[in-house]
């Protein structure tokens, strides 16, 4: 019998841990097809990480422009509008004087300063940039970052992990009044909607990148002193759970292309290097895209700032893109006058409107508006199920940054082989390539195997331990019995289960920005266990079981994995219903957004699924509607207790 253990390189998840101050390296692509498969996987990864998928619905913006400040070449007004219903946008609106065509728009978002859009000093000034953009015929927007000025609504620190499973979170709802703010520019008469523009320093600077990467009416785009691949932003609001899995600003800057894009950095902070690093790697991009005139790198001899300096050099950027003029020495800065603070501050002096809602109520809303989206993509009938499918499955997927490993994807590392008189087994590791993945793994053989070349995973919550003798080789009761049907069986230690167990260190900043949450990658290593075993010749259909947890881990993984043929969980009396259960034993950022379980199942829908093991607690009405609906009843088992082995094995035999 088989007694030593499978030895190889400790599974690196356990030991690279990526956080905002990691150095990055930018991997080129090598064709323009690899880039625009590469930039639509990571638009869906931003606006699923900031809860925008599927999008919201966007209630009227209800904007009032109020108090006109008159001078002699612009003016100013106070505007604010409603991004969600109660939920207000605040901000200065400056205009050129005079009449005449529809002109073109910059929004202007601002960073970390005391006075967020009212910093005036030498280092950064955003009334200076706000007059000289009106002066050059700009209509400029310059709006509130949460927390700052006239956005009290909510902190600057808001949220924590219970919002963060509904997907919403600061730099979220920032990006989402981005968009809306896109959405206030283009309903005033007098801009252009095809000329619109974006340009903020700082978290400002991520906030234009963010907002260039998922919505294509910015057509121009001047991110300031942000885009590092050593330094990726170091508060909340630039730090959405799951932004950076696998990814890292220059990437996300780089979705921009080929819309003309301008790099201003400076010598004496993190954007020290851009010359040398981030522009070029950003510019191999636009070079496949054919368009390598429209993206320039500038650098200043500076501290952090948006200074004259750097205003004039977006000043000739946008120049010569949205007002076609190459003359720079016209669109040098001119001094200026900046108003005082409560001229500009929205509500001074007066009472937000009596619709304004707080953090409890907005989350409250977000939430049900979240679930009323998912019952409304409830498949009714076919056509349903597919739209289902194309709307839901590619947020699941990005939630949990799981995939189902293509063939040539998947790595072996063979261990040792037995031999007994009514079985063979295995054990060895499997993973991905290039991703450094380890996944202890057994396999079973029957001498006599069924001819419709069966195969089951089985996945426990403890590992592959309990599902065989104290040797760790001999199979237990439901995996023989399995093997007496002619099943190749399969059983895995999934990540931090087993003998895959490890210390793993979560204590670094915005963990979930950059790493994948032990759940997620339990649900990878089922996905990766059922591509080892559709690459088996000996295999042609797989089932799926999963006990204890690992029924939620199980469930998870089928609805991203449509070749499983019958799938039995054990949902081990889990409150689908409850936040705190989620937080407790299933936590992932955004896994509610997504519809959690329910989606899963109804990715899995007309599939079998027995589900078992619910108590009092486990709700499977959604669940038993879609499949109804479906005219799919009959594949659906649901049983109140937990089955036995036996009747486990003999569902699957049905």
């Amino acid at each position: 019998m088989l007694q030593a253990q499978v030895t190889s390189a400790q599974d690196r998840r356990l030991v690279e841990v990526c956080d905002l101050n990691k150095v990055y390296r930018f991997k080129p692509y090598q064709t323009k097809q690899e880039w625009l498969a590469r930039a639509e996987h990571l638009r869906r990864q931003i606006l699923t990480s900031a809860g925008l998928l599927p999008m919201p619905p966007k209630p009227p913006l209800n904007a009032r422009i109020f108090d006109r400040i008159e001078r002699s070449d612009y003016t100013i007004e106070k505007v604010y509008f409603e991004s969600h219903r109660g939920f207000f946008v605040t901000g200065n609106l400056y205009r050129p004087r005079g009449q005449g065509n529809p002109r073109p728009a910059i929004l202007t978002p601002h960073g970390h300063w005391a006075y967020g859009r009212l910093e005036n000093t030498d280092m950064c000034s955003g009334p200076a940039r706000a007059i000289n953009f009106a002066r050059q015929g700009y209509v400029v927007f310059t709006y509130d970052m949460i927390g700052y000025n006239d956005s009290t609504q909510l902190a600057h620190s808001f949220g924590g992990q219970r919002e963060e499973l509904w997907g919403i979170n600061l730099a979220g709802l920032q990006l989402w009044n981005s968009i809306r703010a896109v959405d206030f520019l283009s309903s005033l008469p007098d801009v252009d909607r095809e000329r619109i523009a974006c340009t903020g320093e700082s978290g400002g600077g991520t906030q234009t990148f963010l907002l260039m990467a998922v919505d294509d009416r910015i057509k121009f785009g001047a991110p300031v002193n942000m885009v590092s691949a050593h330094m990726q932003g170091g508060c909340l609001c630039e730090n959405m759970p799951g932004l950076r899995i696998d990814t890292f600003n220059v990437e996300l800057a780089a979705l921009a292309a080929p819309r003309p894009l301008l790099l201003v950095s400076a010598t004496g902070d993190w954007t020290r290097d851009t010359l040398a690093v981030e522009y070029p790697a950003i510019k191999s991009v636009y070079r496949l895209l054919d368009a390598e005139d429209k993206v320039h790198a500038v650098q200043m001899n500076a501290e952090h700032n948006y200074n004259k300096e750097s205003r004039e050099a977006v000043y000739a950027w946008f120049g010569r893109w949205l007002l076609g003029t190459s003359d720079e020495g016209g669109l040098k800065e001119k001094s200026f006058k900046a108003e005082m603070p409560p001229q500009l501050l929205v509500f001074y002096g007066l009472e937000q409107p009596k619709s304004s809602v707080n953090a409890g109520s907005l989350t409250s809303h977000l939430i049900e508006s979240a679930e009323k989206q998912l019952d409304a993509l409830k498949p009714k009938d076919k056509a349903g199920l597919d739209e289902f499918r194309k709307q839901m499955e590619p947020v699941l997927a990005q939630t949990l940054g799981a995939s189902l490993p293509a063939l040539n994807d998947m790595e072996v590392w063979k261990g040792e082989q037995a031999r007994a008189r009514y079985f063979t087994v295995e054990r060895f590791l499997i993973g991905r390539i290039g991703k450094g993945d380890r996944v202890p793994a057994t396999v079973w053989m029957p001498s006599r195997r069924n001819r419709t070349k069966t195969a089951t995973l089985i996945v426990h919550e403890d590992g592959r331990a309990p599902l065989t003798n104290l040797e760790g080789v001999s199979p237990g009761p439901v995996v023989a019995e399995l093997l007496r049907k002619g099943h190749v069986v399969m059983a895995i230690d999934c990540f931090q289960t087993g003998e895959a167990k490890g210390a793993r260190a979560k204590e670094v900043q915005f963990f979930t920005t950059y790493n994948r949450t032990d759940d997620a990658n339990r649900v990878q290593d089922i996905l990766t266990a059922i591509a080892h075993l559709r690459n088996r010749p000996d295999v042609a259909q797989i089932n799926l079981i999963g006990t204890g947890r690992a029924g939620l881990w199980c469930l998870l993984a089928r609805g991203l994995a449509p070749q499983i043929s019958r799938t039995v969980v054990d949902v081990a009396q889990f409150d689908n219903t409850s936040d705190e259960a989620f937080l407790k034993e299933l936590f992932t950022p955004g896994l509610r957004r997504a519809g959690e379980l329910r989606t899963a199942a109804a990715l899995a829908a007309p599939s079998p699924l027995l589900i078992h093991h619910t108590g009092d607690r486990f709700r499977t009405d959604w669940i038993s509607e879609v499949y109804q609906t479906l005219g799919a009843s009959s594949e659906l088992e649901v049983h109140k207790d937990k089955l036995t082995d036996v009747q486990v094995a003999n569902w699957l035999f049905q």
